[in-house]
């Protein structure tokens, strides 16, 4: 093995051949130490340390040598090879497993290990292991799922502050509902850059003022407060039929009582007089027509029925007239009448809209901006 360095250290100025050797030969521990970090510092920045041939040799001698190695000669080789390719896995492994203080370089930022390393480490280390894989930067999604399945406060909370993590959307919303109670991630949530609206509006009922500002400062208040109510309309339907908040509440979402829980929103807008028509415009905006033909029905004074059968008519005229009850003006009538046939299928179908005396009331050729409905 000695050798085989030997030859590769030749016109390599900062490696002493001889004084290595001796090394070799010596039996004490504190040579044996000086060994081990010389051969490492020669192998830090040469390629040809990842061939194959010379991995198995360094490989076995690395582990020998780590064997009986002081903590601090054992810290110094984790920071040396913190960052190189060429370190042999199992070392790499070994030191990952060692005392926080000697694992925590080579945690944080070795390309060595693995996913399947880390969720080990994650499963198997301490807690301040755990912290340090959830730091580490660009962590995979399936590594961040084990973080989140595990939902240790302190390891959840380093996630949130890693903002290049891959997080799925199921992993991002579980770490918003785990910050109810734990009060350290909402700082984090808040601010997070994958916090969409629906999160926001959630994450919103239970932090502070400064960090509600920090959550308005990234949403409209409006869009917020329509995605509270249907937030809080959600949980209310959950309730109301047995249902937890577990791990699949998306998938069971599809078989609540959709038309109770757009009632329930509409009722809380009523209630705190914030049911105007611009909050048609926003519920289209975000795909919600059935949260818009509820608000419109109870804008307008007429039943849901009648609103459904006036988005599926064969022309607009009737959905005119409610939309003019409810408040809505008739020069922004076609850009919203856009929004719905986007939504229903092309309906309703028709051009023009003719009034009862046979004239245009209104063409959809110049609508006027939507502004005016907000």
């Amino acid at each position: 093995m000695m050798a085989q360095l030997q030859t590769k250290a030749e016109g390599a100025s900062s490696f002493d051949v001889v004084a290595t050797l001796a090394l070799a030969r010596s039996s004490a521990p504190q040579d044996r130490e000086r060994l081990l970090i010389a051969i490492a510092e020669l192998c830090r920045s040469d390629a040809d340390c990842a061939r194959p041939e010379i991995q198995g040799l360094l490989r076995d001698l690395f582990l020998d040598l780590v064997s009986s190695a002081e903590q601090a000669i054992r810290l110094r080789l984790s920071k040396t090879l913190a960052d190189v390719a060429w370190a042999p896995h199992d070392l790499i492994t070994l030191l990952a497993r060692d005392h926080i203080e000697i694992a925590r370089p080579v945690v944080a930022k070795s390309p060595v290990l693995t996913d399947a390393d880390l969720i080990r480490l994650l499963l198997e280390a301490s807690v301040e292991h755990r912290i340090e894989v959830a730091r580490r930067p660009a962590l995979g999604a399936d590594v961040v799922a084990v973080i989140v399945d595990q939902a240790d406060p302190d390891v959840v909370t380093a996630l949130a502050s890693n903002t290049t993590a891959q997080l799925r959307d199921r992993d991002l919303s579980r770490m918003v509902d785990l910050s109810e109670r734990v009060a350290s991630l909402r700082a984090p949530m808040a601010r997070h850059p994958g916090l969409n609206v629906e999160l926001a509006a959630l994450l919103y009922g239970w932090v502070g003022e400064a960090l509600r500002s920090a959550i308005i400062d990234r949403f409209p208040l409006d869009t917020l407060d329509l995605q509270r109510a249907v937030t809080d309309s959600v949980h209310d339907v959950r309730s109301d039929l047995g249902l937890s908040l577990g791990a699949d509440a998306v998938e069971r979402d599809r078989s609540l009582d959709r038309a109770a829980m757009e009632r329930r929103v509409v009722a809380k807008l009523e209630a705190a007089g914030q049911l105007r028509p611009g909050v048609l415009v926003r519920a289209l905006n975000e795909g919600k027509l059935g949260l818009f033909m509820t608000a419109l029905a109870a804008l307008a004074g007429v039943s849901t029925e009648d609103v459904r059968s006036a988005i599926d008519a064969d022309q607009p005229d009737t959905l005119l007239v409610i939309c003019t009850l409810s408040g809505i003006d008739k020069g922004a009538f076609p850009s919203l009448l856009s929004m719905v046939r986007r939504l229903n299928e092309g309906r309703p179908s028709g051009g023009a809209i003719v009034g009862a005396a046979g004239a245009d009331v209104v063409r959809p050729a110049a609508p006027r901006p939507l502004q005016a409905l907000k």
